[in-house]
């Protein structure tokens, strides 16, 4: 069970940072919003450190954005109510497996605007405005309820660390009339079907920061 929780939660981080720099690797300008808040937060003259991260407020959005189209678990673990319920006109008889798609709901047009759009600034409007603690049904990367993901915490924070720290460190751009593979395959969790290939250079004023 503990190598299950280890093993799942690193590979759904690492999947999501990935996702993350594929997105803003395809829209530049959203990539250029993102280094400049961390200019601003951190300064070119410092790493990314832990306390920076609350201030870093659209990177929380980018954040945000990529569970919503990449949600690292699509099918959530199969429910079963305790009792008989009708919904959406729908009975669902007690003790009936339910799985929930939240690759369709976060993906929904009924719900979100130009849903397959990566937009970050969603989440700064009213209608966006979500967190990950499941209190928003149209909105569940982590699950929601008694059984929400164990791993949330360490998770919200180790993503924005990571993502923070790559932005910050590095500029990034595909290799020479590369062509980006946004394709998604599902096996444990949600990934790109090819792997991303990045080309870094520096951003940050001094070479001893990379040490």
């Amino acid at each position: 069970m503990l190598a299950d929780i280890v093993g799942g939660g690193t590979d759904s981080t690492t999947r999501t940072v990935e996702w993350a720099i594929a997105e803003l690797m395809n829209n530049p300008e959203l990539m250029s919003k993102a280094q400049k808040e961390l200019s601003e937060v951190v300064g070119s003259n410092n790493i990314v450190e832990e306390f920076h991260i609350p201030k870093l407020k659209y990177l929380e959005a980018i954040i945000k954005e990529t569970l919503r189209l990449y949600p690292p678990a699509p099918i959530l673990i199969p429910k079963s109510p305790t009792e008989s319920s009708t919904i959406g006109g729908y009975t669902i008889l007690k003790n009936t497996r339910v799985f929930i798609n939240m690759l369709a709901v976060h993906r929904d047009p009924c719900i979100w605007d130009s849903p397959m759009e990566f937009r970050p600034e969603r989440f700064f409007e009213d209608d966006g405005n979500c967190d990950f603690r499941g209190n928003h049904f149209h909105y569940l990367p982590f699950g929601s309820g008694r059984r929400i993901c164990t791993g949330m915490p360490l998770a919200e924070r180790m993503i924005a660390y990571f993502l923070a720290s790559l932005l910050h460190s590095f500029n990034w751009k595909l290799p020479h009339r590369e062509k980006l593979d946004m394709s998604e395959t599902f096996r444990m969790v949600l990934r790109k079907n090819t792997p991303l290939v990045g080309i870094p250079s520096s951003r940050l004023s001094h070479s001893y920061l990379y040490v």
